[in-house]
């Protein structure tokens, strides 16, 4: 049942996000979509260090990659992260137009790191880098466009909330589904320092 009560700050509960059944059911299930979101990264991740190497005497990462763009798309999406914290942080004080303005600038930052991984894979296919060009270049596209699919569900995930609840503001129902979209995106931002690392920094030490 949703939570229609009149709220204000003063009675507006310090973890929001668990204060009802309703939430704490939500809470829990995402940790157990977390498990398997969890095995289904490592298993693309295994899957692109055993094949990483064969390329099929095409390019290889470290001839390939760009790690400028590569660094400007990750401080992106770790700023995303710092901003979404902002936004559960006036959240947990009742504050929803300021919580709306950071999410915003999070979707915003998501968007942002998006196009520059899309602009990144147009510019490794013009290379010759592509994913039947080698094992290496189906591993690699697969984990990172898995990767950039997530990115762009948590997009229409966040937009979606901004747009339903843009005049409706904070109660019990739907504090939930705005802290439960922020976990998922510190989620995707894990995952990416992880491809950072192990597909571009690895890569390009060969």
């Amino acid at each position: 049942m949703h939570t229609e009560e009149k709220l204000t700050a003063e009675t507006f509960p310090d973890s929001p996000e668990k204060a009802t059944l309703e939430g704490k059911n939500k809470f829990l299930g995402f940790w157990l979509f977390l498990g398997g979101e969890t095995v289904l990264f490592a298993s693309l991740f295994a899957t692109y260090l055993a094949l990483k190497d064969s390329t099929a005497g095409t390019k290889t990462g470290a001839e390939i990659f760009d790690l400028g763009l590569v660094f400007a798309a990750t401080m992106i999406l770790l700023t995303s992260s710092l901003t979404s914290v902002y936004a559960m942080y006036h959240m947990k004080n009742f504050n929803f137009r300021k919580m709306q303005l950071w999410m915003f600038i999070t979707w915003l930052l998501g968007l942002s790191f998006l196009i520059l991984e899309i602009y990144e894979f147009m510019h490794y296919i013009h290379l010759g880098h592509t994913f039947t060009s080698s094992a290496f270049g189906s591993a690699f596209y697969t984990l990172v466009g898995t990767h950039g699919a997530h990115v762009c569900f948590g997009l229409l995930w966040i937009g979606t909330l901004l747009i339903r609840y843009s005049k409706g503001g904070l109660n019990l129902y739907n504090a939930p589904k705005f802290y439960v979209a922020s976990l998922y995106w510190h989620f995707i931002d894990v995952v990416w320092l992880f491809i950072f690392t192990v597909v571009y920094l690895m890569g390009l030490v060969g």
